[in-house]
This record gives structure tokens, C-alpha cells and sequence, in this order.
């Protein structure tokens, strides 16, 4: 062979030598997010931000180290199984359920292997996602707020905030999987500050617009809207009907109060949505979902808009406005 014809083979598998590298690079993993609500929820782009705020925190990037495939419900839960099928069609390599208990439950039902990270209000020992807090075992593991014992002190809030209200409307998601024990829960606490309640149900912005005409001609002087990822991202038409109707009207997320709603108690949805991202990441290098525990919320906040209960002729303790984390004035 010619030292030139050799340079030249030579020089040819060189300039391969790149191609070959890449080829052989390991594949990024794959991150599904399963969520029961819409892209257009006005509620995602901050939760989406804490998500990717919480990979961050483990070094992961979207598009540099881990690449994150979305699947949206939107908001017609009995979606929710077939995009979790998808995903695992997919293999992905770790299921973030941020939609609420029903994408939590739809992913558990369709794989034991993968591991699904949640998000969410319920309690989920009693609901079936982990054995237990500390020790989930098996493939799933999470936030939670824990529990309905937020609707009682929602609905004592309300009862503070409209003390002479011996009627009060609960408007839940019939496709909500914890809306039974929320309605329980609401009848309870309701009973105690002896206080009659109007239980109404609503899964599409034409059922909430019916909702508020039919809750005034019973004469509910009040509204508790339910924890639910569909009424969470209905917070600006809340609101808006809430200052039409004149009810004065609480939500958890804080998000209502800044679109004009009375006032919003609930855990610090970004901070759970942060803590599911560090989980995701951790799950990423190798720990087991069964491994780490559940995270409780310890962080409620608690928003009062002052100028809506103006106009509603509220006159707003001042041991709330004490209380509160944001008074909107």
C-alpha cells in the first residue's frame, strides 16, 4: 500500500471517529409528565417552573440531560388512562403524575416498574397509592397536602369571613376521585358551626356558569370550591362569577384571590411541584420510589383580598388580616 493511499484510509477513519462517538453516547432519560389538565391552565406555567426548578436542584436540565415528554387530559379525567399507557409504551423512565390524584391513579394502574412520582390533596395511604408515609414500597412515592381536614378549615375561614351565612354552597368535581370524602368532610365540619350546605357538582365551564345562577335562588350566602385540578385552573371565571353574583367565595389556590376572588387557603402548590421535581431527579440517579418517603406540605397560605370584600360589604376580621401571607388591597 502507498504511504498515500494509507494517509488517506487513515484520514477517512479519523474523520469517522466523531460520528462513531456520538452514536455510542449514552440516550438521555426520558421524563413523562401525565397531567389531568390543559396547557392553556393558567395554573402550569408557574407549576411547570417549580417542576424544572426542583430537577435543577439534582442537575437536571430539560434538553441538555433529561428530556421530558408531556401527555394533557384536558381535564376529561377518563383520559387519563390511555395517556398513561402511552407513556409506558414510551418507556419513560419515570411517570410525574401532576395531575392530582386521578393522574396518580391512572398511572399506578397501568405499571409496577416504572416509577411514578405525585402530587397530590389526597391522602395516599387511604387512597391506595403507598403503604405507608415513611416506607411507601413499591414503584410510587411523592407530595401530598394530606387529607380533607384542609375543607374544615376552608370552610371555617369562610365562616369568619361571613359569620351571619347559616347557608353555604360546596361545588366539587364528580370526576374528582377524592370529591366523596371532600363532601363528607364539608358536611362535617359544616354540622359543627352549625351551617346547612348546598352541595353543587361541575366538570366544564358551563357547569359553573349554571352552578352560580342555581346556588343564588337557593340563597347560599357563601361558596367553598373543592381542591381539583380542573376548578384550581377555573379560578379567573370563579372569581369573575363570584364579583357578578356578589357570593363571597374561597379557593385553595392563591391564584383566585389575585383574579379578584374573597380570599384562597391552601398549600403552596409550587412548592409541592419543586419537591416533585427533586424526586423525579433523585429516582433519576438510581434511588428507589420505594426508598423515599412521602413529603407532607407544611407551608399553607392563606391570601385576603381586601378590595373584593369591600365590595361585597365584608367588613374582614383583624385576626385574619393578621393571619394572612398577602393582603390584596
Amino acid at each position: 500500500m502507498q504511504r498515500r493511499e494509507f494517509i488517506g484510509l487513515l484520514g477517512g477513519t479519523v474523520a469517522a471517529w466523531p460520528l462513531v462517538a456520538r452514536a455510542q453516547q449514552p440516550a438521555m432519560p426520558v421524563v413523562g409528565v401525565l397531567n389531568s389538565t390543559s396547557r392553556e391552565d393558567p395554573n402550569v406555567a408557574d407549576q411547570s417552573r417549580a417542576f424544572h426548578r426542583g430537577l435543577a436542584e439534582t442537575g437536571y436540565i430539560e434538553g441538555q440531560n433529561v428530556v421530558i415528554e408531556y401527555r394533557w387530559a384536558e381535564n376529561q379525567y377518563d383520559r387519563l388512562p390511555a395517556l398513561a399507557a402511552e407513556l409506558v409504551r414510551r418507556r419513560v423512565t419515570v411517570i410525574a403524575a401532576a395531575g392530582g390524584i386521578a393522574s396518580a391513579l391512572a398511572a399506578k394502574a397501568v405499571t409496577t416498574t416504572i416509577p411514578i412520582v405525585f402530587n397530590t390533596g389526597g391522602d395516599p395511604v387511604k387512597l391506595g397509592l403507598v403503604s405507608s408515609l415513611n416506607r411507601p414500597g413499591g414503584n410510587l412515592t411523592g407530595a401530598s397536602s394530606l387529607g380533607n381536614a384542609l375543607v374544615g378549615k376552608q370552610l371555617q375561614l369562610l365562616h369568619e369571613l361571613v359569620p351571619k351565612a347559616d347557608a353555604i354552597a360546596f361545588l366539587a368535581n364528580p370526576n374528582n376521585p377524592i370529591a366523596e370524602a371532600d363532601t363528607k368532610e364539608v358536611h362535617a365540619a359544616a354540622g359543627v358551626l352549625g351551617q346547612q350546605i348546598h352541595v353543587f357538582n361541575a366538570s366544564s365551564p358551563s357547569d359553573v356558569d349554571t352552578v352560580f345562577a342555581t346556588l343564588v335562588r337557593q340563597q347560599a350566602r357563601g361558596l367553598l370550591v373543592a381542591r381539583d385540578p380542573f376548578l384550581n385552573g377555573a379560578s379567573d371565571q370563579l372569581a369573575t362569577l363570584a364579583l357578578r353574583y356578589a357570593v363571597p367565595t374561597i379557593l385553595s389556590v392563591h391564584e383566585f384571590a389575585t383574579a379578584g376572588g374573597l380570599a384562597s387557603y391552601g398549600p403552596s402548590f409550587g412548592e409541592g411541584f419543586r419537591q416533585m421535581g427533586v424526586y423525579t431527579g433523585r429516582i433519576l440517579k438510581g434511588e428507589k420510589p420505594a426508598d423515599l418517603p412521602v413529603m407532607q406540605a407544611t407551608k399553607f397560605e392563606l391570601v385576603i383580598n381586601l378590595r373584593t370584600a369591600k365590595l361585597l360589604g365584608l367588613e374582614v376580621p383583624q385576626s385574619l388580616l393578621a393571619l394572612a401571607d398577602e393582603v390584596i388591597e
